[in-house]
């Protein structure tokens, strides 16, 4: 299968809801769609800002794929996970939902 682990940094605006929920949007996401082959890492725009300058965020919520490279982006609502990986293009690299695949088995291999 595809190489190393992916990682990710998610950048949030201090402990507000929206930085909460983000934050467990992204977790979920590795658990459940990357199985677990991920390495998130969580920084906080007021604590590290030229971090964020580093990495071309202006806006929290902003989760950035650092690897596989190239590096990939997006910003603001992170509950949807296929908008998600779809937009850090890591839909090829998230295993099947088995409940997705309970009829037939098609195509598998």
């Amino acid at each position: 299968m595809g190489g190393g682990r992916t990682r990710l940094r998610l950048y949030v605006a201090g402990t507000s809801p929206r930085s909460t929920r983000s934050i467990e949007s992204v977790r979920r996401l590795c658990e459940r769609r990357l199985g677990g082959a991920c390495d998130l890492e969580v920084v906080d725009l007021y604590q590290q800002p030229a971090l964020a300058g580093a990495d071309g965020v202006v806006a929290a919520p902003t989760l950035v794929r650092l690897s596989p490279l190239p590096a990939r982006r997006i910003a603001g609502d992170l509950s949807d996970e296929q908008r998600v990986l779809d937009s850090l293009e890591l839909a090829a690299r998230a295993p099947a939902d088995p409940r997705e695949t309970v009829s037939g088995g098609a195509g598998e291999r």
